[in-house]
């Protein structure tokens, strides 16, 4: 028998592809017309597929070329679809010897009215950050979901606790009651991993959520309550790495697919190589090609067709779920030529969109050499639109804690901000206290809510667009061993028998409910006054453990002083007449006290005030 199946396969080798060749799946699944650029890359994957011609016919669409890779399984069609297409379904033949052997409908919708024009988040938003797995979990049903390598186990801190997209649907009132107009939400697609696959950094799926979230059906339920609540969506996206649990993984197209070593090697995490004129080839190469971690593959950007299917993959995430934002994890980790041709692709189909990306740098010049804009030496040209503050975040992560001197305590804030220049828009770069990678601000302060104010007046008064972690307003901490899960703690009241409810005031404590309406009361504050989002910021070198900042507009002037010292300080303001010479009175933003003498101002220890000038 086995004889004769091999003269049969080498008689007739048509026949035997005819019978085993399949079509598995197509990505992206479907497709709008109406886009600037008009080519589309589809990925067809199936069992032999490669040894199929293939052919559409629809009028408005045409099949330039199929290219075949190393894996016989797949095949990348490149189309060309007319502006003047119309929406319907494709039909894509697949033949061998003449014989189909497969037929796939691929569907083109007709792009919603307004769709390239929606705007992005901006420096008039506050953003909260939360991740879904510790938010809430408002769908217990799909807490335990079969096939999946990781099953519910709330009592570890790095396991699946059954957070979902329901629970933040549930919750969009809390958001809004608190003021929040854009929410970022860490990683929502599929992470099919044995462990830690609660964090979502690690996407199996690019095309799919996560089924313990909820589905893609839902994904567009939750931006749809957001939208009616005139909050924004930012969706969190990974170029550098998939997971090793991803279905490709096990049939790579080709061996460059993902960067590939005789050995596990590990980036060296020095994204400075890239700004760096003295460094070294092989550190340069080390950190962009080593692996982020063992269950992390390492894409290969180069690649053409991989690039392709990552920049189409956003722009169908934004088109289909009506993104207000992306926010890019490690976003120098890949290669950067690919990440300017994607920043470019994703803005020329939606010039005011936003996109902020993870350059966690530590000065101003190696962040700023991410945006777009900034004249690099080297001659890179960014597309990236916005960045993180994180050199703002290392000053707030000391400057409460230390005492004042000449580039300690509360100068570190000032002296970060004096190198604003290096920034090509200091409006559009994200301010924040601590986020889901590091310890909570609080523990950070050693629990001294009185820092914590300060650190949120900062965040929400200071230019750039302010960013909140979940939990923040209500006196969140890290766990005792400061592990990435106890970073990540469930919120109190988002689950079924949870023993209190701190989405609501009556399950609050004390302490609780005076930080919410703290912070309460400045993001609304913030939320209605231009000056703040897009004012000009002048500020004074600090002085005794005084720091004082304006934010000023031809309309409106706020006034911000830090005081850094345990105790309460009186100070003469003639110092601050360039300013306050226009002005006689005021009142306090958080107390909303009257301020009917500005010759003279008194701030507790450790606090800030925020003084609207009249």
């Amino acid at each position: 028998m086995h004889r004769f199946l091999l003269l049969f396969l080498f008689l007739f080798p048509g026949q035997f592809f005819a019978q085993e060749a399949s079509v598995e799946r197509v990505e992206p699944p479907f497709w709008w017309i109406g886009f600037q650029h008009t080519d589309l890359q589809l990925l067809v994957y199936g069992k032999n597929i490669s040894s199929a011609a293939v052919s559409i016919n629809y009028p408005g669409v045409s099949l330039v070329k199929a290219h075949k890779v190393e894996s016989p399984n797949y095949l990348f069609l490149d189309l060309v679809i007319s502006k003047n297409a119309s929406p319907g379904t494709a039909v894509i033949n697949f033949k061998i010897k003449g014989k189909t052997i497969a037929t796939w409908s691929y569907e083109l919708k007709a792009r919603k009215a307004g769709s390239a024009q929606r705007n992005g988040f901006s420096s008039h938003d506050v953003v909260y950050l939360l991740m879904p797995d510790r938010f809430s979990n408002g769908d217990t049903a799909n807490d335990t979901i079969p096939g999946m390598a990781e099953q519910l186990n709330r009592s570890n801190q790095d396991g699946r606790h059954g957070g979902d997209l329901a629970g933040i649907i549930n919750h969009v009132d809390y958001l809004k009651d608190l003021g929040i107009t854009a929410l970022w939400v860490n990683p929502i697609l599929e992470n099919n991993q044995a462990i830690y696959s609660y964090h979502g950094y690690s996407t199996t799926d690019y095309y799919r959520v996560d089924p313990r979230f909820g589905n893609n059906e839902t994904y567009l339920k939750l931006s749809d309550a957001l939208h009616q609540k005139g909050i924004k969506l930012i969706q969190d996206m990974i170029f550098n790495h998939c997971g090793g649990g991803h279905w490709w993984m096990k049939d790579l197209p080709s061996k460059d697919w993902v960067n590939q070593w005789p050995e596990f090697t590990r980036t060296n995490y020095r994204a400075g190589t890239f700004t760096d004129p003295y460094a070294s080839q092989s550190d340069s190469n080390l950190f962009v090609r080593g692996w982020f971690d063992k269950t992390m593959p390492d894409l290969n950007q180069t690649n053409p067709f991989l690039k392709n299917y990552l920049i189409q993959n956003s722009i169908w995430w934004i088109e289909y779920a009506d993104l207000d934002g992306i926010r890019q994890d490690t976003y120098p980790y890949p290669f950067k030529e690919m990440m300017a041709e994607w920043g470019n692709r994703v803005t020329r189909e939606y010039p005011q969109f936003n996109i902020v990306g993870e350059c966690w740098l530590n000065y101003p010049a190696s962040v700023a050499y991410w945006q777009k804009g900034s004249k690099n030496k080297d001659g890179y040209v960014s597309s990236l639109p916005a960045v993180f503050d994180f050199p703002l975040f290392d000053a707030l992560q000391k400057a409460f804690n230390e005492s004042d001197g000449w580039s300690t305590g509360i100068t570190r804030i000032y002296e970060i901000l004096a190198q604003d220049f290096s920034y090509p828009n200091p409006d559009n770069i994200m301010v924040f206290a601590d986020n889901h990678d590091v310890n909570r601000y609080l523990d950070v302060v050693n629990n001294d809510i009185r820092k914590l104010k300060m650190a949120l007046a900062c965040v929400l008064t200071t230019r750039g667009i302010p960013e909140i972690y979940y939990g923040t307003e209500i006196l969140m901490t890290t766990g005792a061993d400061k592990g990435d899960g106890s970073k990540r703690k469930d919120f109190p009241g988002g689950w079924p028998g949870d023993e209190r409810d701190a989405f609501t005031a009556e399950g609050r404590t004390t302490a609780e409910s005076d930080m919410y309406l703290y912070t309460r009361k400045l993001i609304h504050w913030r939320d209605t006054n231009e000056v703040i989002h897009t004012g000009k910021f002048r500020h004074f070198i600090p002085a005794d453990g005084i720091y004082v900042y304006f934010r000023y507009s031809p309309k409106a002037t706020v006034m911000v002083v830090m005081n850094n010292n345990e105790s309460t300080k009186t100070i003469e303001t003639k110092r601050y007449n360039e300013f306050l010479s226009k002005f006689t009175s005021g009142f306090e933003v958080i107390s909303g006290i009257p301020v009917n003498n500005l010759a003279t101002l008194t701030i507790p220890g450790k606090s800030a005030i925020i003084i609207n000038l009249k």
